[in-house]
């Protein structure tokens, strides 16, 4: 038996209505990868998964050839599409093949050994051919695309191509604009000189969540959707595009995930007395402070230290004094009532409160995708309604 000291809850309704959303977004032609990369952006593969699965989806993004061996357990006997967009070790490419998970393939050394791995397992490797557009990240040049074509054709046993993709440079932002014009005209024509050579690839994709809302006419064949089903925009400036022209302004996502935990303890404190570690809280009244058994090594920053939130009694307080890396001391003194294993709300709704992402973000200097991914694994995620 295991006890953990906080929870993330899930929310399965909250997820039917930002993937009902999503969906008014794409062409009805258009697969929807879901992206669950970076343990689904901290929401956790396993709970995800499965609700994504109830919800008809049916195709999965990764990053490596792990993440895709947790979405391949948790599939079980049901049937979907796995696509690794990074990482596949040599040792990794046989299970690969073997079990028909799709990967990117951005260089002729992992085009051969691909090629290797498929003869050993007596399968076709299925690719998706990444392409540089100006990102400068992973993908073919066009010299090096014209020889991985060759190769392929060579090779076309061992190798089925699925789809040819690239990935806009900070598609969230105008600042982006004319670099991401660019790629654009980058990619049409590299795509268009891959079809001149081979006529069956099925997907042609470049737009992750803020590409199908800033540059629509680029979805292609598959969007691959990360952050929005999980109920944040790209960015602020999406949100303020999207929402411009609209009577009514409310965010039409919701947000699926909630972190909480419970009271500890609580105590009284005099004035003129200093709370937790150091000196950086000196209380200037009489003071009731509640202990929360969660810290930096449980995921909350410590940089929150003396300007975190959290919600209690249905009431925004403070964290007051240094985080530690299991506790953190919350000012009560204005919720009467409070009582031992009362709830604790770290990010979340509470009555009419709310503790944002955004929020706890903008407090720890983190974005939306690095607070959520750096939410601990070991925390249990539980689906709720």
């Amino acid at each position: 038996m295991t006890w953990h000291t906080s929870k993330i809850e899930i929310s399965r309704s909250a997820y039917l209505n930002n993937l009902t959303f999503i969906r008014t977004q794409l062409p009805e032609n258009v697969k929807l990868s879901s992206v669950v990369k970076g343990n689904a952006y901290g929401h956790g593969i396993k709970p995800f998964v499965n609700i994504a699965l109830e919800n008809q989806i049916n195709h999965f993004s990764v990053f490596s050839s792990e993440e895709a061996w947790q979405v391949f357990e948790v599939l079980g006997d049901r049937q979907a599409d796995i696509m690794i967009m990074g990482i596949v070790p040599d040792e990794a490419l046989e299970w690969v093949i073997s079990n028909e998970i799709q990967f990117y393939v951005f260089d002729l050394g992992r085009l051969t050994n691909a090629i290797k791995a498929a003869k050993k397992v007596g399968k076709p490797a299925l690719i998706h051919l990444e392409l540089e557009t100006g990102m400068n990240r992973t993908g073919f040049t066009e010299k090096e695309l014209s020889e991985a074509v060759s190769l392929i054709i060579e090779n076309d046993v061992y190798l089925k191509v699925l789809g040819a993709c690239t990935h806009f440079a900070g598609a969230e932002s105008i600042s982006n604009y004319v670099r991401i014009e660019r790629q654009k005209s980058r990619y049409i024509e590299l795509c268009s000189s891959l079809q001149d050579r081979m006529r069956n690839i099925q997907f042609f994709h470049a737009c992750c969540s803020a590409g199908i809302m800033r540059y629509p006419e680029m979805v292609g064949d598959l969007a691959r959707i990360g952050i929005m089903q999980y109920g944040f925009w790209p960015s602020y400036e999406t949100f303020i595009e999207y929402s411009s022209d609209k009577l009514i302004k409310t965010d039409p996502l919701k947000r699926i995930i909630s972190w909480k935990t419970s009271i500890m303890d609580i105590k009284d404190v005099k004035r003129g007395e200093y709370i937790g570690y150091g000196s950086i809280y000196l209380a200037s009244k009489d003071l009731k402070i509640a202990l929360v058994p969660v810290g930096y090594g449980n995921g909350y920053s410590r940089s929150l230290s003396n300007v975190g939130r959290v919600l209690v009694g249905e009431k925004r307080i403070a964290v007051i004094g240094r985080v530690n890396m299991n506790l953190i001391a919350v000012d009560i003194t204005d919720v009467p009532g409070t009582q031992k294993g009362d709830e604790v709300v770290l990010i979340g709704k509470q009555g009419e409160l709310e503790i944002s992402v955004a929020s706890f973000g903008d407090a720890s200097n983190q974005i939306n995708y690095e607070l959520l991914t750096r939410l601990p694994d070991k925390l249990p995620r539980i689906i709720v309604d």
